[in-house]
């Protein structure tokens, strides 16, 4: 296995276990550091194994942080719905 698939699976084992954890925040703040810390990764692995392996990457990444991509979308959604004259 390549350091890149190594590092996303050791990534994949961290969030796990920070979801298992107690957090007053609903581990909101544990999102924000996953993220930042994945989206790199997950650019690591496309410049590694190509982009096929990189979406396989980036959707693993999103089931496991399926809020805030939730929340993104909505707030996506509403931001479209408002249209350019608001």
């Amino acid at each position: 296995m390549s350091f890149s698939l190594t590092l996303v699976c050791l990534w994949a084992v961290i969030a796990n276990i920070l979801a298992m954890t107690p957090s007053a925040d609903n581990h909101w703040r544990n999102a924000y550091v996953l993220i930042a810390v994945g989206i790199p990764l997950a650019g690591f692995v496309t410049m590694q194994h190509g982009p096929w392996v990189g979406l396989l990457v980036l959707a693993g990444g999103c089931s496991i942080l399926r809020w805030p991509v939730i929340y993104l979308g909505r707030w996506l959604r509403r931001g479209a719905t408002r249209g350019p004259a608001e």
